[in-house]
């Protein structure tokens, strides 16, 4: 006998047996929509981190800049259909393996290379949380915004939306040749890795809501070229309007041997590179293996390509827009590390003795040597070893920062806040063998290298992972609870500054804001991070004046 199933029963059990997959579907379906956000190009899908912040990797904000867009102001980026994953860092700019510090997470090398990384705690479009957006550094020749130094994650825990940035760098970003100057629109050539930052920011600008940022609210920071690249954006008319503040760390595109140079000097310096490698046109050039291109500019003896006043980002030296008052006028906090270089660079092999440090002076300066050797004043071989490391630092870089800050106090009408960080990097992990430290955060893993003398303060770069509150993703130093804690305040002062344009808040040492005119203070960060009074204004003063009759 057959039994019949009545079929309001059937549906029921249908209902049932449906269920769960219905549910499984609709939390799917959530969750991509959730990890979705729409740009005005078209939806991106990124990826939920387990601290609950979204990231959006390899986002486009310009066209690739390969065959006839080499050497090219950046173009806008197509549109897409669908949904574009955004999960893996896009490939980053071409480079040499020049620092040992450098480590990728990116998709290869490419001369495709313009794409940033979002990291945002935002649930939805409507947040306007505060935004920073991180220029890397690497001497304009090299670095990528996949560094996991540079990660977003952490800094979006503290409640804002942080963005890293590539740029093309050396012969790719920075080439001038008249060819390149009749062709463009703007009659110059050269920058086209700022030009480049230029165009992130206006991406920024135009998307950032979507991810729950403030496009009104977006600070620029960086370190090394990075901190010179914040100088520079702030300095062009290109962007000064799209950023509220800035961040510096150890770098500035004023009165520094980095340039820019004029666009002349930059042409010739193209056309003299050119004809080395046997290139007489720029299809020549554009035509070039892009491999070929970098390999033939890493040789030893190129000269570097420094970036150029070529009228359009660079109207005039960055030095005479901020003199002038015709910067972004925002808040800016900056400074440099206690140790940027070392006494080497300035007395080779020599011992670090008073003769060979007196020497040195007289060699670099002439005439002028008697009034640097008063301001770096002398008496016993260790003080010689302080001195040379100093004035070694400040010719590299701490000048440069002290007078880009020194303008902007002056003519801004905006609070600037100076740091010194001077904790010393620890000791690297017993699993690094016989590596040393190099010069600017590099790691020397040749053991038959010269073991590095003790570090004397805070080298180059050494600051970045504490700042961004990455010592975790580092995994050569044996980090101790000291460092975490001056991770926690340095961080802690970045993000009061981001969200509000002053670095003070609770439980931080009252930091004060710098005035133009003497004794100016400045945070020592550092296990006991405390507040201090300029003591070598003299030295920046004169190295002022000598840059000025250069």
């Amino acid at each position: 006998m057959i039994h019949r199933i009545p079929k309001l029963l059937t549906l029921l059990l249908l209902a049932l047996f449906l269920a769960p997959i219905a549910n499984a579907q609709t939390k799917k379906a959530a969750t991509t929509s959730a990890n979705q956000v729409k740009t005005a190009n078209g939806t991106l899908e990124g990826t939920l981190e387990k601290s609950g912040i979204r990231s959006f990797k390899g986002v486009p904000f310009a066209a690739p800049p390969v065959g006839d867009l080499r050497w090219r102001e950046p173009q806008p980026v197509k549109n897409w259909q669908g949904v574009r994953q955004a999960t893996q860092f896009g490939p980053r700019a071409m480079q040499l393996p020049v620092y040992g510090d450098m480590n990728f997470r990116s998709n290869g090398v490419s001369e495709d290379c313009l794409y940033l990384n979002v990291w945002t705690p935002a649930k939805t479009g409507k947040e306007k949380l505060p935004v920073l957006v991180y220029f890397y550094g690497g001497g304009f020749i090299a670095g990528d915004g996949s560094e996991p130094r540079y990660d977003g994650e952490s800094m979006a825990t503290k409640g804002m939306v942080a963005i890293t940035v590539n740029y093309r760098l050396g012969v790719f970003g920075f080439f001038a040749h008249p060819e390149l100057s009749q062709a463009s629109p703007y009659k110059g050539s050269g920058n086209y890795g700022f030009l480049d930052q230029a165009a992130a920011l206006r991406w920024v600008k135009e998307n950032i809501a979507a991810f729950g940022g403030d496009p009104n609210r977006v600070t620029i920071a960086g370190e090394s070229a990075g901190s010179m690249s914040v100088s520079a954006q702030m300095a062009s008319p290109l962007s000064r309007n799209l950023i509220a503040g800035a961040i510096g760390e150890s770098g500035a595109l004023v009165n520094t041997s980095f340039g820019p140079i004029p666009l002349a000097e930059g042409e010739q310096n193209g056309v003299k590179f050119a004809t080395s490698i046997g290139a007489t046109s720029l299809a020549q050039l554009r035509a070039m293996d892009a491999q070929q291109l970098l390999n033939e500019a890493g040789k030893p003896g190129v000269a570097r390509f420094p970036p150029t006043i070529d009228g359009y980002f660079f109207p005039k030296t960055p030095a005479a827009i901020f003199a002038a008052g015709e910067q972004a006028k925002v808040p800016l906090l900056a400074g440099w590390n206690s140790q940027e270089m070392g006494y080497q660079a300035l007395l080779g092999k020599e011992a670090p003795t008073v003769e060979n440090f007196t020497k040195a002076v007289q060699r670099l300066y002439g005439e002028q040597a008697g009034e640097i050797l008063k301001q770096y004043a002398v008496t016993t071989d260790e003080e010689a070893m302080q001195a040379a490391t100093d004035l070694a630092g400040d010719r590299f870089i701490a000048y440069s920062t002290w007078k880009w800050m020194d303008l902007h106090a002056k003519t801004s009408g905006k609070p600037v806040y100076r740091y010194l960080y001077s904790r010393p990097r620890p000791e690297m992990v017993p699993e690094m063998g016989n590596a040393t430290p190099g010069l600017a955060g590099g790691v020397i893993k040749d053991s038959n290298a010269p073991k590095a003398p003790p570090a004397r303060g805070a080298s180059h770069s050494a600051e970045i992972e504490y700042a961004m509150g990455n010592l975790s993703t580092n995994k050569v130093y044996a980090w101790s609870p000291d460092d975490y804690k001056v991770s926690k305040t340095m961080q802690d002062y970045f993000a009061n500054f981001i969200k509000t344009g002053n670095p003070n808040g609770a439980n931080l040492p009252k930091w004060s804001v710098v005035t133009s005119g003497n004794a100016a203070p400045y945070m020592n960060i550092d296990v006991n991070t405390r507040l201090e009074t300029e003591k070598h204004r003299g030295r920046y003063l004169l190295l002022d004046q000598l840059s000025s009759k250069k």
